[in-house]
């Protein structure tokens, strides 16, 4: 699913392949979200999950050898932190209650931490591939690369429903990292600057949030990023960032 510093060839011609056949069927419009501010972010960090606990976002990283989570404030001092072992590659993440749950990639696990402070509790098996994860409506929602958004229940962490993600009656594939807010899905599509705006249960995307302009502009400075991932909201407006972006932005 990840790759390490992807050339901007590669990202380039990912995002107008992805505009280009969005415009030849795809019925849901594009806008461009005006971005409000910024923070600083760690360079360092390959994001994968990305969330608010109160003012402070939690963050979990990917990477073999390399994969964390962090808790930080807005201004970036780390708070809390744990790293998972070097065999796993960690993925998206959520809180839930005192828990905090955050997946891995191909090892078909998920680990399970308390809220505060991090300390590790517990780990269940996933089905497929961890890409993202949220909760809504009593259940984790779990992107895993594909157009289907798996619903796993916390009692037993079973499969409890499927979501299959569709713009003009097409699945929509490549859903990564997510942010519910009430009914509302937001997914980073892999690969592209686009964020898919999703309602539920229907798995209809209604819009999409096209950073591409922005995210072509920011490579072009810092040459050494990777795409955009990571989705938080506070409240109001939501906050995006990338696997390593210098900055985190809020967008209205």
């Amino acid at each position: 699913m990840i790759i390490k510093y992807l050339s901007f060839s590669i990202l380039l011609i990912s995002s107008l392949v992805f505009s280009l056949s969005s415009k030849s069927y795809a019925e849901a419009p594009r806008v461009v979200p005006e971005i409000l501010d910024s923070v600083p972010h760690e360079k360092s960090h390959f994001t994968q999950g990305l969330f608010f606990d109160g003012n402070e976002l939690i963050e979990t990283t990917g990477l073999y050898r390399q994969s964390g989570m962090y808790r930080r404030t807005l201004e970036g001092k780390i708070l809390d932190s744990i790293r998972i072992e070097d065999r796993y590659f960690g993925e998206g993440s959520i809180a839930v209650g005192d828990d905090i749950f955050y997946l891995t990639w191909k090892s078909k696990k998920a680990f399970i931490y308390s809220r505060k402070p991090f300390a590790y509790k517990g780990e269940f098996r996933i089905p497929t591939e961890g890409w993202g994860l949220t909760y809504w409506k009593n259940a984790l929602l779990m992107s895993n690369g594909s157009s289907d958004l798996l619903q796993i229940g916390l009692g037993g962490f079973d499969i409890v429903g499927v979501i299959r993600v569709t713009d003009g009656g097409r699945p929509l594939k490549l859903l990564n990292e997510l942010e519910i807010v009430g009914d509302t899905l937001y997914a980073n599509i892999w690969q592209t600057g686009a964020i898919a705006v999703i309602e539920l249960p229907s798995g209809r995307v209604v819009r999409y949030l096209d950073l591409s302009r922005k995210v072509a502009e920011l490579k072009r400075k810092y040459p050494e990023m990777d795409v955009l991932n990571g989705i938080a909201y506070d409240g109001k407006n939501l906050w995006i960032t990338g696997k390593n972006w210098s900055w985190i932005y809020k967008i209205k």
